[in-house]
């Protein structure tokens, strides 16, 4: 059996055409398969259109957060939801086309535990592909995750052993799909055009990127305080040179204030950084040590949901 994970966030009118789609490409499949979609605290009727195919199909399976928390806790939850032999994650707007699941789980069967489905083309903004590439580019080469597609890939299949690894981990502020690349296991690629999407805007905000491309490296490098530590000691010896010069040279120029001034508050600044760069990781620590639960669920929806309500 395989489960498809779709984490969704205002996406009621992508829904029906993607779960179309989704019935003809896993007919071509074969076997059996679920829906488990995860309504991120949608603000339209998403969770309504999500318990109206639950109706329709025994197959598909909804739940809504009680808050808004990201896509990558709504993959979470759904991961913690799975019982299949293996899980997909894929989109809810269609920029991912179930079509290409016919490969991933045929890579799957000959043996690969997570198979990728990497992008050939990535239609929209020029500034999403660039945040795209430069993001992965930190990734590989800053924090060493050299494994991670050079392209990006959040389209993806785990072998059951992978999703129960996955469930070991409890860590709140954590991209799920940093973690799932440094669990290892065999893995595989495919290639694939990313279609436009299909209706609606991406939530996919430039805070949100932000907060992606920080919980990446603070959970898996401590390059930021190596560098904060590199660069201090860099314009510590500069800041002597500099001293030195000032005080044979610059006297008689009348310079000799100003580029103190300026070394003390470039030293300044320099501090600064270096402690927002810790409290980065004392917060995430603090995060994680209080322990709470990284989502909680409002509401589910589908027969088996409904039979442990009862």
């Amino acid at each position: 059996m395989i489960s498809i994970v779709t984490p969704a966030f205002n996406e009621a009118a992508n829904l029906p055409a993607l779960y179309e789609r989704l019935v003809a490409a896993m007919r071509e499949v074969g076997g059996d398969w679920e829906w488990i979609v995860v309504d991120d605290h949608s603000r339209d009727d998403t969770f309504a259109v999500i318990e109206a195919l639950a109706l329709r199909d025994a197959r598909v399976r909804g739940f809504r957060l009680s808050r808004n928390s990201g896509s990558h806790v709504a993959i979470t939850c759904g991961l913690h939801q799975v019982d299949a032999d293996a899980a997909v994650m894929m989109a809810a707007d269609l920029q991912d086309p179930p079509e290409t699941l016919a490969t991933m789980v045929a890579r799957w069967r000959q043996g690969a535990q997570v198979v990728w489905a990497t992008r050939r083309v990535q239609p929209g903004e020029a500034s999403h592909r660039g945040f795209a590439a430069l993001y992965y580019w930190t990734m590989r080469r800053l924090v060493g995750m050299t494994e991670m597609p050079a392209r990006g890939a959040d389209f993806f299949l785990l072998d059951r052993v992978v999703v129960d690894a996955f469930r070991r981990f409890s860590e709140r502020n954590v991209s799920v799909l940093a973690l799932i690349t440094w669990l290892g296991f065999r893995q595989d690629f495919v290639e694939y055009d990313k279609q436009p999407r299909l209706s609606g805007q991406s939530g996919w905000t430039l805070a949100r990127k932000i907060k992606l491309v920080v919980d990446s490296i603070t959970s898996f490098s401590d390059f930021p305080i190596r560098l904060c530590t590199y660069a201090g000691l860099a314009l510590l010896a500069c800041s002597i040179v500099s001293l030195i010069f000032a005080a044979m040279l610059l006297p008689q120029l009348g310079g000799g204030v100003l580029l103190l001034l300026s070394l003390i508050v470039g030293l300044a600044g320099l501090q600064l950084v270096a402690v927002g760069v810790v409290g980065e990781y004392v917060w995430r620590a603090l995060e994680e040590s209080r322990r709470r639960p990284p989502y909680l669920i409002e509401a589910m929806a589908g027969q088996r949901e409904a039979a442990k309500l009862q």
